[in-house]
Order: C-alpha cells, then structure tokens, then sequence
C-alpha cells in the first residue's frame, strides 16, 4: 500500500456571519502588509459591502474568467509587493488564489461566494486552457492560512452554483468509496475520508432540497449553513484525509472529458460530475443506485442524459466518443476502477441512455 499524505484542514476555518472580521486581526496578528485581492465581478458585487469596513490594504486584480497556467503568470506578474493572496469568488477564483500564492511562496486566504465546490478547503488546484478545457490538476504542499465562509453571501449566489455543488460532493461517496473498496485493512485516515463522504452523501441527500428552497428564498437556514460547509469542509476533508484514495475516480474523468465537448461548456463543473456519477454507477453496474438517486437528481435539475448536457441527437455518437478516449486517457483517474479502454465508457454511456429511456420514458 502507498504512503498517504494527509493534508486536513486549513489553518484557520469558520463558517458564520461577520467571519469576515477575522481578516484585519490576522493580518496584523501576522504582520501582513499588503494584500493581492484576486476577484471576479459580479460576485464582487455581493461580497464588496462586507470587505469595506475592513480598511485593508489591498492591489486589486480582477481575473479573466479561467484558471489557466498564463493567468497565473499574468496574476503573479502583477503582485508586486503582496504579502498575502485574499481571492474572493467561485471555485477558479479559489483555485487561482491558491496557485498564485504557491508560485509567491505567501500565505493565501479564501473567501468563497459559491457553495460550488470544495475548492476553498483542498490545497489543490484544477487547471484549464483559455478555452475552459480540462489540464490537469496539482496538489500544492501548503493549505490555506484562512477559509472564511460567509452565510449572507452565499445565499446570494445563483441556485444552480448550489446544486451543482450538491452534486459535486455527493461524488465524493461513490469516487471514495471506488477507490478504497478493495484496501484492506483500511488505515485509520482512509476510514475518516470515507466516514466525511458518507457524511457528505447523507447530509445532502436529506438535507439538499431545503437548502435550495432556502436560498430560493434568500434566508439562511440551518438547512443552508450545513449544507454549504457540508460542500465544503466534509467535502475537503475527504480527499484531505484519504489522499489517492479519497480524491477523485471515475465521475470527474467522466467530468474532464465532457469539458472537451463544446456543447457542454455552458454548464457547471458540478452539473458534469453529476451525469459523471451516473456513468461511473454504470461502469459499476449498479443500476439500482442509479434508481435510487433519479427523484433526487430530479428535484435538483440535475442532468442524467448527454441531452440535458446540450448534446443534440445527430451529436451524440461524436460527444461519446470524444468524452470516452479523453476521459480514460493515461494519468485519469478513471483507470484507478481498471477502466482503460474507450469502449467501456461508450458502454456505459450507452445503457445508462437506455436506462434512463426505460425508467423515464418522456424524457429528454
């Protein structure tokens, strides 16, 4: 078995309104100077109102929209005097941060607007092209100084960024779960990942809708606050805790080679992964699972056919076989369930289509 690093928790964490506060404490307590603020717009918009009374001393850089290796060069061309990275935003505004601070060998903390991903908590980032498709991802040696989650934020985000999030670490459970089925006996830091994903899975299959109706209707909820540090923390801490074998397996290979059909792009990172978990659950032949989540993924919006991603029937061949040799390409962790072969994600797909005719007829 090979050595697991466990990379657990940011130094610093909390969830609660006015965490922001803790910045201006910190940031003296450390005798920080200047900080590079890495920001998107429109979110900027939501979270400005509590950074102002902060009075910190901040170079503003607004980012191009990817988390790709030239805006990382871009960014890290323009810190000049920065002592710390605060980014503030979605998942690539995290991922940025983070590999920003890496390149500058600073401490960097992370104030998310979404409840997207685990992105705030996990010391890694996901790399793209400028076209938004799939690089690579890499797993930095420092986590973050500061993860502070701000309720009243987040429950201004668009509803989508939030089931997507849903989705996105319900795959936590069945990629964790994959990957560690046949380790035996299980070192005690894999049973706390797999415990987090269970978590992860649980909480947000009882308590995912209440939460989407909650930020329908713009009120935190307890609902709400566990389901977004569910996102976020239990999320983190299962690949935090389990290493490779709490990372990612077959739904995010499904997920990067999905990036690589155009039609796809319009749709979230969590939107992918969860058709991915589909496809993996097919992989698996566990059609009941699959059964079982269909009422979830319904209630959500969530996709469960190739055409709920925006492929077009006379596309569905090419979009196949595109996501299938890019999703078991070398180096993906799909090959980590022995699927190697571009032939076994086509069938999946395939019955999993089937599948989903037979159970929901009119669907499309």
């Amino acid at each position: 078995m090979s050595i697991i690093t466990v990379q657990g928790a940011p130094n610093i964490y909390q969830c609660t309104e006015g965490a922001l506060k803790l910045i201006p404490e910190q940031v003296t307590k450390q005798t920080f100077k200047q900080g590079l603020l890495i920001r998107g717009e429109k979110s900027w918009e939501v979270a400005k109102p509590f950074f102002e009374e902060l009075d910190l001393d901040l170079k503003d850089v607004i980012y191009n929209g990817e988390c790709s290796f030239e805006e990382v060069k871009r960014i890290k061309s323009i810190a000049q005097e920065a002592d710390y990275v605060l980014a503030v935003g979605g998942g690539k505004v995290m991922d940025l941060g983070k590999a920003v601070a890496d390149q500058l060998d600073i401490p960097y903390i992370l104030v998310p607007t979404l409840a997207s991903n685990c992105a705030p908590w996990t010391p890694l980032s996901v790399f793209y092209d400028e076209d938004g498709n799939f690089i690579k991802y890499t797993i930095f040696s420092k986590g973050a100084f500061m993860v502070l989650v701000e309720p009243k934020i987040i429950i201004n985000s668009p509803v989508p960024y939030l089931t997507a999030g849903i989705a996105d670490t319900i795959a936590k459970w069945y990629e964790a779960d994959v990957l560690s089925r046949e380790l035996e006996p299980k070192p005690i830091t894999v049973e706390i990942a797999l415990h987090a994903a269970k978590l992860c899975r649980d909480a947000l299959l009882d308590e995912g809708r209440s939460a989407v109706e909650a930020l329908h209707k713009g009120e935190v909820t307890s609902s709400f606050v566990r389901v977004v540090e569910t996102i976020i923390m239990a999320g983190g801490m299962v690949g935090g805790y389990g290493d490779k074998y709490g990372r990612i397996a077959g739904a995010h290979s499904i997920h990067n080679g999905l990036t690589h059909v155009e039609e796809t792009h319009a749709y979230l990172h969590g939107e992918k992964v969860a058709y991915g978990i589909l496809v993996q659950l097919a992989l698996e032949k566990n059609f009941d699972e699959i059964e079982k989540l269909l009422p979830f993924y319904a209630d959500l919006k969530l996709p469960v056919t190739l055409a709920q991603l925006g492929v077009g029937e006379g596309r569905l061949e090419a979009a196949m076989e595109t996501t299938a040799r890019l999703s078991t390409k070398e180096g993906e962790s799909i090959r980590l369930m022995n699927v190697t072969e571009p032939s076994q994600v086509v069938t999946a797909i395939n019955e999993l289509e089937q599948f989903i005719k037979e159970k929901q007829p009119s669907h499309s």
